[in-house]
């Protein structure tokens, strides 16, 4: 790689979407808000970091989120910046996210 070109950094947690991943993997199914609390409490991490981490990824075209009713919905900026009050997400917040969540490609 030339000193010219640009190394893309992800802008989402790498390791949270791992473990997503993994656990999208293990569940068969696509994940809920549930699901994510299980993650934080499993393995010691913030929900508000695993959700603001699943946003950027709906962000970016690589999750998708889908409401009650099986419809995609469009997440974007405006969207986690409306959520993203005091620098932290909270469930009070989330608790609007009743569908679920799944990678766009497997």
């Amino acid at each position: 790689m030339s000193m010219t070109e640009e190394i893309e950094i992800p802008k989402w947690d790498i390791a949270l979407e791992a473990v997503a991943r993994q656990l999208h993997h293990d569940k068969g199914r696509p994940l809920r808000l549930a699901d994510f609390q299980e993650m934080a409490r499993e393995h010691a991490v913030r929900l508000d970091d695993i959700m603001v981490t699943m946003f950027q990824l709906a962000i970016h075209g690589e999750w998708e989120y889908r409401d009650a009713s099986g419809e995609v919905q469009e997440i974007d900026a405006d969207t986690l910046s409306r959520l993203y009050v005091n620098r932290r997400l909270t469930e009070p917040d989330l608790a609007e996210f009743t569908g679920d969540w799944r990678p766009c490609q497997p």
